[in-house]
């Protein structure tokens, strides 16, 4: 992971696209808790599961 995790980001696991995105839920060392959208709430390990942050689409104006 090149940034760090926080509360509240979108992110996804590249090695499992089936759970979909997910929404960062805690941080607590290297254990992050994720909600994802099709496999629920999860305790990722990021010392072993590289999570890619989602860009937020910015508001055209």
């Amino acid at each position: 992971m090149s940034c760090p995790l926080a509360p509240g980001m979108r992110v996804r696991n590249p090695a499992r696209p089936d759970w979909g995105e997910g929404q960062v839920q805690s941080v607590v060392g290297a254990r992050v808790t994720v909600n994802f959208e099709n496999a629920g709430k999860l305790l990722v390990n990021v010392a072993v599961v590289t999570l890619e942050a989602i860009e937020e689409p910015r508001d055209a104006r």
